[in-house]
């Protein structure tokens, strides 16, 4: 039975060569790349090399890169590094209903701490409003965290336009982008985005798990959250992933190579399938902008949220997973979790739906062939599963 792996949104298939090129940084270029001697400084020159084409991916210097285990300790790293060292200045953060667990249980963590958080709602694609971001903005508020695209619906925030904002109304307050989703699939330029810190994922990206970045801004001050050895300029103390940090960075740049190309292959994708499902019957795709296949490029190129009215999510989930067809029932974070997902909730899907919600993602492994076999299945499996349902 072939397998159909369209859970992209939760970890990704690495590149043969990444793969290839770690193993030998694995056992050739094994060295600690704070070691004096040959091996040392050859391990140095890998993560020099990785900073410098991730910079160059991001229009930044190779200064602003910083290296952690992933996303998570990267949103972590720039929102309690940047809500403590600007708390003398204020305590009010703002962020949305939105966002990753990573950055949420951050935000109710600085609660507990004694600091405000504003949590901004959306509209039903998905999307804040610039309005109450701005109407939110006070003179206390030291930091902003925004998402790029949504890990489960696949909206995309109006980054650059909020950086706009938050820089007008409140010049000092930092801006934080959580990129999990975003780096890989968007072109995305900190600086012209008025962004300070933003975090980014390698397994998200055909890299491998375990690794990820903080970009932090020229001027940026975050304390750190760990404590060590003074690797990393201080911010990230710790032994370099060496392997890891180099198969990200060769991962990226592969990506980002024949980027205009996967991109519009990937949207392709997504507009056959959407106009394939939506004609079966109880069948919705959320957090489309508008229902106008012209729009479906403001939404994120990989990711499909579909709602399966009468069918629960699980059962749908395993049934596909019988025809070797794998997606997800919302984030692989809370997949295990009883409570509704908050994206949904926050863009007013109905009650009904909330656990009737899958997630298919797709990468750049992914095919026509496949994408068309994975609608098939849902013709042929929604039918019954709701008749059974029913009953």
């Amino acid at each position: 039975m072939q397998e159909i792996y369209l859970d992209n949104s939760a970890t990704t298939r690495v590149f043969p060569e990444v793969a290839e090129h770690m193993a030998k940084l694995m056992t050739v270029d094994y060295g600690n790349p704070s070691s004096m001697h040959h091996l040392g400084v050859v391990a140095e020159g890998h993560v020099r090399e990785a900073s410098k084409i991730l910079a160059g991916i991001l229009s930044c210097n190779d200064k602003n890169i910083y290296f952690t285990s992933g996303g998570t300790e990267s949103d972590n790293m720039a929102i309690i590094g940047a809500a403590h060292a600007l708390e003398r200045r204020g305590r009010n953060l703002i962020t949305t209903k939105v966002e990753h667990p990573a950055v949420l249980n951050t935000m109710k963590h600085l609660e507990d701490e004694g600091f405000t958080v504003t949590y901004l709602g959306t509209d039903r694609s998905g999307r804040i409003s610039l309005d109450e971001l701005s109407d939110a903005l006070t003179p206390d508020t030291i930091l902003v965290s925004i998402m790029h695209t949504n890990n489960e619906i696949g909206s995309v925030q109006p980054v650059a336009e909020a950086g706009g904002i938050i820089k007008e109304k409140c010049p000092d307050c930092y801006f934080h982008v959580d990129a999990v989703q975003g780096f890989g699939k968007a072109q995305i330029n900190p600086g012209r985005m008025k962004i300070d810190l933003m975090s980014a994922s390698s397994h998200k990206i055909h890299g491998p798990k375990g690794c990820g970045f903080l970009y932090v801004a020229d001027g940026v001050r975050i304390v750190p959250v760990n404590y060590g050895g003074g690797q990393q300029k201080g911010i990230r103390s710790g032994t370099e992933n060496v392997p890891g940090i180099a198969g990200m960075a060769m991962a990226a740049k592969m990506l980002y190579s024949d980027y205009d190309a996967d991109v519009r292959k990937l949207y392709d994708l997504k507009t056959k399938f959407i106009e394939r499902i939506t004609q079966i019957d109880g069948v919705s795709v959320n957090g489309l902008v508008s229902e106008d296949p012209a729009k479906i490029c403001e939404t994120a190129p990989h990711i499909i949220s579909v709602s399966v009215k009468d069918v629960r999510a699980e059962v749908l989930l395993h049934s596909l997973e019988g025809q070797g067809i794998y997606v997800s029932a919302g984030s692989a974070c809370s997949t295990h979790k009883r409570a509704p997902s908050a994206t949904l909730s926050s863009i007013g899907l109905d009650k009904s739906l909330l656990e009737s919600t899958i997630r298919i993602s797709m990468s750049a492994f992914t095919t026509q062939e496949e994408m068309e076999a994975a609608a098939s299945a849902l013709e042929d499996v929604i039918p019954g599963l709701r008749r059974f349902t029913r009953r």
